[in-house]
């Protein structure tokens, strides 16, 4: 049974660091494209950042571009969201998911429907 699991979340002060991970079970990572969501109280989920299958390719929001950093170690199954510079408007639970990609390089995608299969999130807290 495909399954995922966010951790890695938790309060962090303004300007500070937190890096999620996003493990894989029941299934290998190394046919999808991986991306990252969030999705704060009263508001619609947002794409933060995705990566290719090949890891070749990744995209960022805007508002985490030059911040945050996804990259993938397919031996161990996991993605990773390496955020730096945290600001209290980065406060959401994240979400990781997959999208399966026949070919190697093709592009990663934002959009959360292009995705259909989800972890639980993880709840990320910027505050002082």
């Amino acid at each position: 049974q495909l399954q995922l699991v966010e951790s890695g979340g938790g309060l962090v002060q303004p300007g500070g660091s937190l890096r999620l991970s996003c493990a894989a079970s029941g299934f290998t990572l190394d046919r999808y494209a991986i991306g990252w969501f969030r999705q704060a109280p009263g508001k619609e989920r947002e794409g933060v950042s995705c990566i290719s299958r090949s890891g070749s390719s990744t995209k960022y929001a805007d508002s985490v571009k030059g911040r945050f950093t996804i990259s993938r170690d397919n031996a161990k199954n996991t993605v990773y969201l390496q955020m730096n510079s945290l600001k209290p408007e980065d406060t959401a639970v994240y979400y990781c998911a997959v999208r399966p990609e026949v070919l190697l390089f093709s592009l990663c995608v934002l959009g959360p429907n292009e995705y259909g299969d989800w972890g639980q999130g993880t709840q990320v807290t910027v505050s002082s």
